[in-house]
């Protein structure tokens, strides 16, 4: 199981701030994650559909798509954040 955090215009348009599931086997990285929740429907596919809106941290940590993803871990997903 992973705990998903969705912050932002991501968390309403998913409908969702956080969520824990399984993802299958062969969910390997966060960009294997994002595939699998965009086909997840149409919330997530406009949330999730232009990666370069995306900032990711897993277990509190930036990392890119390629990132690996294991059990246990905890992934937030968000826009990227300006200072004014």
């Amino acid at each position: 199981m992973i705990t998903l955090l969705y912050f932002a215009w991501v968390r309403e348009k998913i409908g969702l701030g956080e969520e824990t599931l399984s993802v299958p086997a062969h969910v390997k990285n966060v960009g294997d994650l994002i595939a699998f929740l965009i086909a997840r429907g149409d919330g997530y596919a406009d949330a999730l559909g232009d990666s370069d809106r995306l900032r990711i941290a897993v277990n509190q940590d930036h990392v890119d798509f390629n990132y690996p993803v294991s059990d246990g871990d905890e992934i937030a997903i968000f826009p990227p954040v300006t200072g004014g």
